[in-house]
């Protein structure tokens, strides 16, 4: 049994980066083509040299950034803390919390942004800063279910009942106590909530504001190949951001197992 294991569980991942890694790397190769004036193919960084001259680049990346990184501090303030309070004072609502998670996948974002029209106060309205509260919204089936799981595999009320028990509130206990220990879990959701931020382009479109993933849409018609290596770059980025927060884990973790 465990030989057949070792011998399909490399194979399984040969399998995954392979559907994963050749496309992305049939539009890495494709992004960096150019012509040159004989009409003859090469490959250049003209793409990429076009994307940095494009005037509102680094403005939109920067503001789809700025959100991203509010979203997750939103995710860290409110769904962190509510996971852990379910897990251990509202097991009774487990069932309904579930269902409500779910919801956004199911609700369509046009329907979503009416909502927010009529249910958002109109100085939120006028700033982007209500995109970051719909990004939570949007990411909580998958945030909601990472850090779930990562709850479950813990002694969480032992280990909170042990924190109270030397002094420590609520707050203290959350951010001392409970999200060192699900640190991979809480790194997950925070990674979700990010690459989900930094890319979603329907509900920004529909509230009528203008960021990174809109600003593609628009300028990518005037250069197909810079379209490629727009679409490259952001998928780039959030593999770069995948990687840092898996180092982040592992080395933090390295660092709790030599303390300990």
């Amino acid at each position: 049994m465990k030989k057949s294991l070792s011998i399909a569980l490399p194979s399984t991942l040969a399998i995954a980066a392979l559907f994963i890694f050749l496309p992305f790397g049939s539009s890495a190769e494709f992004s960096f083509r150019s012509y040159s004036p004989e009409g003859k193919l090469m490959h250049s960084f003209a793409p990429y040299q076009w994307i940095l001259q494009q005037p509102e680049f680094m403005s939109h990346l920067l503001l789809s950034f700025k959100l991203s990184l509010i979203a997750v501090a939103f995710t860290a303030i409110l769904v962190v803390p509510s996971v852990a309070w379910l897990h251990l004072k509202a097991q009774s609502f487990r069932s309904i919390i579930e269902v409500v998670t779910i919801l956004p996948l199911v609700i369509p974002v046009v329907a979503l942004s009416i909502g927010v029209q009529a249910a958002f106060p109109d100085w939120l309205q006028s700033t982007e800063y209500e995109l970051p509260l719909m990004y939570v919204i949007l990411s909580l089936p998958f945030t909601f279910r990472i850090l779930d799981n990562g709850l479950q595999a813990i002694p969480l009320k032992t280990i909170s009942e042990a924190s109270r028990g030397l002094g420590a509130n609520w707050p203290k206990t959350i951010i001392f106590v409970i999200a060192p220990v699900m640190r991979s879990a809480v790194a997950g959701a925070f990674f979700l909530t990010f690459a989900l931020s930094l890319g979603e382009f329907t509900l920004t479109s529909l509230l009528h504001w203008d960021t990174f993933p809109t600003w593609v849409t628009s300028v990518s018609q005037q250069n197909i190949i810079g379209a490629i290596a727009l679409s490259v770059f952001s998928l780039t980025v959030a593999f770069v951001v995948l990687l840092l927060v898996g180092l982040f884990s592992s080395q933090t973790k390295k660092r709790t197992e030599v303390a300990e």
